[in-house]
């Protein structure tokens, strides 16, 4: 018999009253953050402080409402036009709703007959993804991420290339994938579960520009054929996370091509370049790839986590995982889509696909047009103001939504980095502006990320003021 405490934690009417609480107070966060009202987008506390803070809340009597009103004091606001650092969306508020929702329902999706709805609606939002594309047979689905994204198209790519069968007989022989030294590390790590190993990793160097070098690509190949790796695929970075930049993916899909490999595109923070009319020419070549990767949390504004697995035939969405689980489907020999278990390493799947089908509800697909413009037209911009200013250098003319620059006014060539170091700890721990950093060939950068469509070149010229006020205290 359930106990008092269960039908608490059930009730509707609790669930009415904290709910709207709850709506109320992340109204108010947006209307104060995308108006950049609050001054501060983040206040920073050192891990062990906030370990210490939490750990004691635990041990208090907090009502629900005060518990989800400290979250949000106590986090990072990436809806402020002020947080231009990881590539993380502003979540569309149409698109929370549909999570919110989603949680509640709880549909697992492993199979059709635990989540109707979620997975008609995950088909749909994939066709939407191959029709753009441009891919007449192409499939996939849906998954929590683009590392796991990433593993599962190269899990594809192996079974489609490797002269045995590893995943009923393991490994026989060294395998490898070719990738730009500047690929996003969650490739090296896919790779390093599938066995492949730091040598099985071929990282090919990128030139001035941080394209991957496509002259050298049948060089390493022939290479690591010599030293007795089959190599079964190649992969294309739109654009490297670093950098923001886009490789050559028509070089890069001719060599593949020639070569009989697996052609790949981790496009996870910029694939939706191609609902962008503006900036697709970006993709150039994406047609011609067997398989890709999309971030909806990255560059369409879906809530985390939520990434497109896409193929540019059918039967390779259904190849890479062949297994039988009986009680599960019937038909094991009918490669059903509806059946998502057979396709994912997830069998408790999350209903994801109502994140980007509520966008797509609400605001129709001119919505993931303006997004990604809006936010490459924003880094190019940024990326133009530093041009002109002369205690500042950029790294590379931008792309895309992503800018590496430094502060260079007054300072010896051998603190640059380490000025630029005491520049990023400060604007982090300040909390007004959140911006990162990266190595590129060894020397430190700054680094920003539009990610939000409301920052604009105002937001952009206080940070440059910003950080000449630091500067000047440091150097």
């Amino acid at each position: 018999m359930s106990t008092p405490l269960l039908h608490k934690a059930y009730d509707s009417r609790l669930f009415s009253e904290q709910g709207n609480d709850l709506i109320q107070q992340i109204s108010h966060y947006l209307e104060q953050n995308t108006t950049g009202q609050n001054k501060k987008m983040n206040t920073w506390v050192d891990p062990q402080e906030e370990y210490a803070f939490w750990k004691t809340y635990t041990q208090e009597n907090h009502p629900t409402p005060s518990f989800f009103e400290t979250v949000l004091k106590r986090s990072i606001h990436i809806h402020h036009p002020h947080c231009i650092g990881h590539q993380v969306a502003p979540t569309v508020p149409v698109s929370a709703l549909a999570t919110l929702l989603s949680a509640q329902l709880n549909n697992g999706m492993a199979v059709y007959e635990m989540g109707q709805a979620s997975s008609a609606i995950e088909r749909v939002v994939i066709e939407f993804f191959t029709e753009t594309i441009g891919w007449k047979n192409g499939d996939g689905f849906l998954t929590s991420g683009g590392t796991l994204a990433n593993l599962t198209a190269l899990l594809a790519a192996r079974k489609a290339k490797a002269s045995s069968d590893i995943w009923n007989d393991g490994h026989d022989r060294k395998l490898a994938i070719l990738v730009s030294e500047e690929a996003h590390y969650c490739v090296d790590r896919s790779a390093r579960i599938m066995g492949l190993g730091e040598a099985g990793i071929v990282k090919v160097p990128v030139g001035d520009n941080y394209k991957i070098r496509v002259d050298l690509l049948q060089h390493y190949y022939d290479q690591a054929t010599k030293d007795g790796f089959e190599v079964i695929a190649v992969i294309g970075s739109a654009p490297s996370t670093s950098t923001g930049i886009y490789d050559d993916l028509e070089g890069v899909s001719a060599f593949a091509k020639a070569n009989n490999l697996w052609f790949h595109i981790d496009g996870a923070h910029g694939g939706a370049a191609i609902f962008s009319q503006k900036y697709k020419y970006l993709l150039k070549g994406i047609t011609k790839a067997d398989s890709i990767i999309i971030d909806g949390h990255k560059m369409m504004g879906t809530s985390s986590i939520t990434t497109a697995v896409l193929f540019k035939n059918t039967a390779d969405s259904y190849a890479t995982f062949s297994q039988k689980a009986q009680y599960l489907w019937e038909q094991n020999d009918d490669p059903d889509w509806y059946n998502y278990a057979k396709r994912t390493f997830e069998c408790t799947k999350s209903m994801m696909s109502l994140r980007f089908y509520a966008i797509l509800n609400a605001y129709g697909v001119a919505f993931f047009d303006d997004f990604v413009t809006t936010l490459y037209d924003s880094g190019h911009a940024f990326s133009e103001t530093l041009k002109n200013h002369s205690d500042f250098e950029i790294a590379l003319e931008a792309q895309s939504n992503i800018v590496c620059f430094r502060y260079t006014g007054g300072v010896p060539e051998a603190q640059i980095q380490e000025v630029n170091k005491a520049i990023r700890k400060t604007l982090l721990e300040d909390g007004e502006f959140y911006i990162v950093s990266t190595v590129l060939k060894g020397e430190m950068w700054l680094r920003t990320t539009f990610m939000n469509p409301f920052t604009t070149e105002t937001h952009t010229q206080k940070l440059v003021e910003k950080i000449r006020t630091i500067a000047k205290k440091i150097v």
